[in-house]
């Protein structure tokens, strides 16, 4: 666990508010809006790491970010979000920070997509992929191969 100011960052996957990033997903977030309840459910269960914001008084959960990784070289983070409320406080960039910053993970190479917020993850090294880089992007629900509507 971190302190930061009036809240409090923590990695521990038992205390993530389940309900708070299924309704900030399914209603706020232009990626994943597609996604089903269950779908949330297995992401979080799956995550190699999962880092929440809280409110120190009230434990109110008001921010989330996820990770998957092989654990040695390699993460993708995902989900991250700050409750609106909540930004212009400097939790976005906590939580980034504790997520890739934090032993082991700083050494990992990371992945991410984004299509906002470029600036705040460029303070954490990411920027433009380099030649050894591909990728195959995802379908999602009723999208052709190849469309402008494919999930990133």
């Amino acid at each position: 666990m971190f302190e930061f100011g009036a809240f409090e960052l923590d990695d521990n996957r038992d205390r993530v508010d389940r309900d708070a990033v299924w309704q900030y997903l399914s209603t706020e977030a232009y990626w994943a809006r597609w996604r089903e309840r269950g779908d949330v459910e297995r992401q979080i269960d799956g995550a190699w790491r999962v880092v929440a914001a809280y409110e120190k008084t009230s434990g109110h959960m008001v921010g989330f970010s996820r990770a998957i990784s092989d654990g040695v070289s390699f993460a993708y983070l995902a989900d991250v979000f700050v409750e609106p409320a909540m930004r212009g406080r400097g939790l976005g960039v906590e939580l980034v920070r504790f997520m890739v910053d934090h032993d082991p993970a700083q050494t990992f190479r990371w992945a991410l997509h984004t299509k906002n917020a470029h600036s705040l993850y460029e303070r954490y090294g990411f920027g433009p992929p380099d030649g050894r880089y591909l990728e195959r992007p995802g379908r999602g629900p009723g999208t052709a191969p190849g469309s402008a509507d494919e999930v990133r």
